[in-house]
């Protein structure tokens, strides 16, 4: 399956689907959230077909063969829409890049092998060094942000990993995200420890990277078409200040989240401005 398109009126995209399966070729519609619908395109090879075809709707959705399209297949459907829903792993997949997916199955292993009882050996290879001889050992710089020490931090990091940073790996592409993840690990790592030590972990500081990489560019340059909901972002940057206050005694990682915002940040004011005025 792939998915093809997104559409905000179900109606309006049935329109489609109907004039493609007079052409023998199967497209399905799936709710997501925030009230859009995923259009699916069953089989893969007809993909160049659909696309162009699918060009051709945008530009023209009121088109006299979509009407008769729809005539012509009444017969063979309910009155009723009926949205069958893609797998979770071909939906998954879908809204991410190779990048994002590696990250993902990583950060999930190494938490099933802490549940097994590898925690010591686990904290041992990827924690952020302890500036005792091991500041040399160059990769504990970015593998803390694959530890998680619970199910809901590993379940809460992943989740904001794959909307945030699949949708910059399929806008800006693989190279794009694994810098964002680099630079982000390394400064919110050192935040983080220069606050409270050695002793944490987990993706959040680069979420709060991507988070202010998106929001960053969709108001520098909105014209590139990378932008994200305003609740998204509200939500987490109140998330940023409870932290502070570490509700219930929990421990978080606040420095490694203020530090990977502001360098998510950067990171979109000079892709923004700086490289725009190169070009």
């Amino acid at each position: 399956m792939h998915r093809l398109a997104e559409f905000y009126n179900p109606r309006h995209a049935q329109a489609f689907i109907d004039y493609m399966a007079s052409r023998g070729i199967e497209l399905t519609l799936a709710p997501e959230p925030e009230g859009k619908f995923a259009l699916w395109l069953q089989d893969s090879q007809y993909l160049i077909e659909a696309e162009a075809e699918l060009n051709a709707f945008i530009a023209n959705p009121n088109g006299r063969k979509y009407q008769e399209a729809s005539w012509q297949v009444a017969e063979s459907r309910t009155a009723k829409f009926d949205y069958s829903s893609p797998s979770l792993v071909s939906m998954v997949k879908a809204q991410a890049g190779p990048f994002t997916l590696t990250v993902m199955v990583v950060s999930l292993v190494i938490y099933g092998l802490w549940l097994l009882g590898f925690e010591s050996l686990l904290f041992d290879w990827f924690h952020f060094p302890f500036m005792n001889g091991d500041q040399w050992q160059l990769w504990r710089y970015f593998s803390h942000a694959l530890l998680h020490f619970s199910a809901l931090h590993v379940i809460f990091n992943c989740l904001w990993w794959w909307l945030l940073g699949g949708q910059i790996e399929r806008h800006s592409g693989s190279a794009k995200l694994v810098q964002l993840f680099l630079i982000s690990s390394l400064i919110s790592g050192f935040g983080q420890f220069w606050l409270d030590g050695p002793n944490f972990g987990g993706l959040s500081g680069v979420v709060y990277a991507l988070l202010g990489y998106i929001w960053w560019m969709g108001w520098l340059a909105p014209q590139r078409g990378l932008v994200i909901a305003r609740s998204y972002v509200v939500f987490m940057l109140v998330w940023l200040v409870i932290g502070f206050a570490e509700p219930a005694g929990i421990a978080i990682a606040n420095m490694a989240h203020l530090m990977g915002l502001l360098t998510g940040c950067a990171i979109a004011f000079v892709d923004a401005k700086l490289l725009r005025s190169k070009h």
